[in-house]
């Protein structure tokens, strides 16, 4: 018998029986939806989060910082050094000061971080209002939301950008221990250029902002608190994290927080899938139920089918073949029924989010391989739940068959 003949003679039977063959696909089907709801939930997590903390470049950054206990600093001596170890291919230091920001109608303490535009995209750091500067000597700051409403602007913060302000660097002085320590306001220096705040970053805790590195430099600044170093490739990550460790500095890698993250995450998406699998199983035992009913059902066409000439493995393969397509269509079902459920879920999440001034996300995403994966495994599944009754169906006694009632 050829297997169109197989397939053919399966979905007649489907006909037969149309509510029973649907409801079972149903189960199947549910099972697949809830396995592929989760586990994509997983997935849309993992996402989300991993596309906050990391991209590109950060994955390739390390963060390198002065260790207390040793007795090194970071000058520009110091980061000329560390460019030219191998497998560096760029480095952006930064500098930490405290300023008054005086915009007119407000005035605070802001703390800045004197950095090379560089640094914006070693840390993966994005305004969400206006634009980063470009050039070391722009007269143009960029602060975060937080430090926009101590100014003055808390209604609405997106309202100080294209303001001028005049920035006064509060310059630190050295004590015996070689630590910094703020003194008066006397000891002070106002930046001579008028200063244009370009972007916003959202963070309403945060009180911070950013500006040029070369302004700094008028504060007679000389040591730079932390770097970004950005490797040439992944794999020499280890090699330039030893080298930078052996001159005496602290390391650290965004690379092992995210490997970290998706350690977490892969625990997680097994968890939630476990809870689809036990649906699944469910649903096979109800597949196997209807194997079964129909092996009951068919005993006397099966006499019939071998006193004409079909074989054990015929019959076995018949049944196989119907097992095997509930299988397969339950998996395509439920994919469909998953991703319907899940983009639903989305746009009502995302819904409520834009009206409650949220951004939008993306809390599902599935990858295609795994849309292939769980419509094959369906389709084992279903395989397997009609092993059983097709051995027994190929062992039935046609004489035996043909009186069955």
């Amino acid at each position: 018998m050829y297997i169109i003949d197989n397939v053919r003679i399966a979905t007649r039977n489907f006909k037969t029986r149309k509510l029973r063959t649907f409801l079972t696909i149903l189960g199947i089907a549910i099972g697949i939806a809830t396995t592929l709801f989760l586990v994509s939930l997983g997935y849309g997590l993992q996402k989300v989060l991993l596309e906050k903390i990391a991209t590109s470049d950060t994955l390739l950054t390390l963060d390198v910082s002065v260790d207390t206990t040793s007795k090194e600093i970071l000058n520009q001596e110091k980061i000329d050094t560390l460019s030219k170890l191998e497998g560096v291919a760029e480095v952006s230091p930064i500098k930490s000061l405290a300023a008054m920001v005086d915009i007119g109608s407000g005035r605070s303490v802001v703390n800045f971080f004197a950095i090379a535009p560089s640094y914006f995209r070693l840390g993966g750091i994005e305004p969400y209002a206006g634009e980063k500067f470009t050039n070391d000597n722009e007269a143009k700051i960029i602060l975060y939301t937080g430090a926009a409403k101590t100014i003055g602007f808390e209604n609405n913060p997106k309202d100080i950008i294209g303001k001028e302000v005049d920035i006064t660097l509060i310059i630190p002085e050295e004590n015996e221990e070689d630590s910094t320590e703020l003194i008066t306001t006397s000891n002070t220096k106002q930046l001579e250029s008028k200063f244009i705040v370009s972007g916003l970053i959202d963070d309403d805790s945060n009180t911070s902002g950013f500006l040029p590195v070369n302004w700094a430099s008028q504060a007679g600044l000389e040591k730079y608190e932390a770097a970004k170093i950005k490797v040439t490739h992944k794999n020499l990550l280890g090699k330039v994290r030893d080298d930078i460790i052996n001159k005496g500095f602290m390391v650290q890698a965004i690379s092992d927080t995210v490997d970290e993250a998706n350690k977490i995450f892969t625990v997680i998406q097994i968890v939630l899938a476990m809870f689809g699998i036990v649906a699944l199983l469910v649903s096979a035992i109800g597949t196997f139920n209807t194997m079964t009913i129909a092996l009951l059902e068919r005993t006397s066409e099966i006499g019939i089918m071998k006193s004409i000439g079909a074989s054990n493995s015929e019959i076995k393969m018949l049944f196989l073949t119907e097992s095997l397509l509930i299988g397969f269509l339950g998996g395509v079902g439920g994919s469909a029924i998953g991703f319907f459920a899940s983009s639903m879920v989305n746009f009502g999440f995302n819904f409520l989010a834009k009206n409650l001034g949220g951004d939008p996300i993306r809390l599902f995403y599935t990858p295609i391989w795994f849309i292939f994966f769980i419509i094959a495994f369906s389709t084992i599944v279903g395989f397997l739940t009609g092993v059983y009754p097709a051995i027994r169906a190929s062992k039935i006694n046609p004489l035996v068959a043909l009186r069955y009632k």
